[in-house]
């Protein structure tokens, strides 16, 4: 990929920050999107269960696994589409897809139909990452690589920050608003998609850099060649794989969490929903506070060092902090809400460890960073399909605990991966 004009000596100060401004307004653009389509990710779940009666209330949790699915196939799709047809056009199909489906989603719900529901929430799974990670491939063909783990970190700070803090507060807004109950969130669910129209529209109109228009990869390759280039890449290169494996796990916690907290916080412990949305809103703020700085860290002090002590070990701790610490202190008590939201908020920080993987990958086969990207932008995906399976698969015979405790495993496995993950920093900043 050739890096566009803003990689130039006259500088502004966008691009000493990490965010190139010719796509400044991108970032802010996935932050509004982000921010609807996280609106309704922590009571999602509970209320398809109200919404379907019967059978189709226990489906629920397949409905989810199969989002996720579609989240992980697009994401892989995202980085290759954006090679072949230019990160611009691929945001567009990403926002379309999601509008469209979200409103087939609601509709099917309110007709009570369990298979209408699977069909529209699997689709609609297909528009986030389409449209977010195809910026992330952007970021990748304009930011040079001295600064590209801190472009990466602000790219997170907005993805994080919509899904699910800035998403979860607004919909903890609008749900009294709109009469509490499956009114309230049905309503909040509708208003989202004005978000999601919002922040499309910044980036459509705001974002004008040559390098999201066209084509990325090489004019030699065929549309096939383009399509299979991650997949051939993690094949030849198991460096690459590991980085993919590693990224999967990453943010799967966060992802098999908002399936078993909502109630556990809510309900069990006796805080209510608007308590649950708060704490989430707190746990992610900490993160989008951090996301940059951690991308600044790796530039700095090792991309795969802030990885490993950070991301991982970091992020085990803190959610072994998230689970245990709400049921030690008293249940319903104010101050046993606020250690706890403490608690979770050392999970969500340290998660921006995981930052500087986004620089690693591309760094490891410097002449397939678009190949490598799609496999990033694959595992970041298909982080949301092995949280909520890992839940599927382990809460029936461990329960929640057995589900956090085999997040903590995963993360043991992960350490063990980084010690392969060793891109030459310093090369790929001389490559600039």
């Amino acid at each position: 990929m050739a890096l566009s004009s803003t990689s130039t000596t006259n500088e502004s100060l966008f691009d000493r920050l990490g965010m190139p401004h010719s796509i400044r307004w991108g970032f802010l653009g996935v932050l509004i999107f982000m921010t609807g389509n996280g609106t309704a990710s922590n009571f999602i779940a509970p209320h398809m269960q109200n919404a379907l009666s019967g059978a189709g209330a226990e489906l629920v949790p397949t409905i989810i696994a199969m989002y996720s699915l579609a989240v992980l196939v697009a994401s892989y799709l995202s980085g290759a589409l954006a090679d072949l047809f230019g990160p611009r056009r691929v945001m567009l199909w990403g926002f379309l897809t999601w509008v469209i489906f979200e409103v087939a989603f609601l509709l099917s719900l309110r007709l009570e139909s369990t298979a209408l529901v699977f069909a529209t929430y699997f689709m609609r799974g297909f528009g986030f990452p389409l449209f977010a990670f195809a910026f992330l491939v952007w970021i990748n063909a304009v930011v040079p690589r001295r600064r590209n783990s801190t472009a990466v970190g602000w790219f997170y700070v907005m993805f994080t920050g919509g899904l699910p803090t800035l998403g979860s507060l607004f919909a903890a807004g609008t749900i009294p608003l709109f009469g509490g109950g499956a009114l309230g969130e049905t309503l909040t669910m509708w208003a989202s998609i004005g978000l999601v129209t919002l922040g499309f529209l910044i980036v459509w109109l705001g974002v004008r850099d040559p390098a999201g228009y066209g084509r990325l990869a090489p004019a030699d390759e065929s549309a096939a060649e383009v399509l299979t280039s991650g997949l051939r890449l993690t094949w030849n290169e198991p460096r690459v794989l590991l980085g993919f494996l590693v990224r999967l796990i990453n943010t799967a916690p966060e992802f098999g969490m908002f399936v078993i907290m909502p109630a556990v916080i809510a309900d069990q412990l006796g805080w209510g929903q608007s308590r649950w949305l708060l704490m989430t809103t707190c746990i992610y703020a900490g993160n989008i506070l951090l996301n940059a700085v951690f991308g600044a860290i790796g530039d700095r002090w090792g991309w795969t060092r802030t990885v490993r002590w950070f991301g991982v070990v970091g992020s085990a701790v803190g959610l072994l902090a998230w689970w245990y610490i709400p049921h030690l202190v008293p249940a319903g008590s104010d101050w046993g809400y606020a250690v706890s939201v403490i608690a979770g908020m050392v999970f969500g920080i340290l998660l921006a460890g995981f930052v500087p993987l986004g620089a690693i990958l591309p760094a490891l086969t410097p002449h397939h960073k678009g190949a490598a990207m799609a496999m990033y932008t694959t595992a970041a995906g298909g982080a949301t399909f092995l949280g909520t399976a890992v839940v599927a698969i382990v809460q029936p015979w461990g329960g929640n605990v057995g589900v956090v405790w085999a997040f903590v495993g995963l993360y043991a496995v992960s350490f063990i991966m980084t010690w392969w993950l060793n891109p030459d920093q310093a090369a790929s900043r001389q490559a600039d």
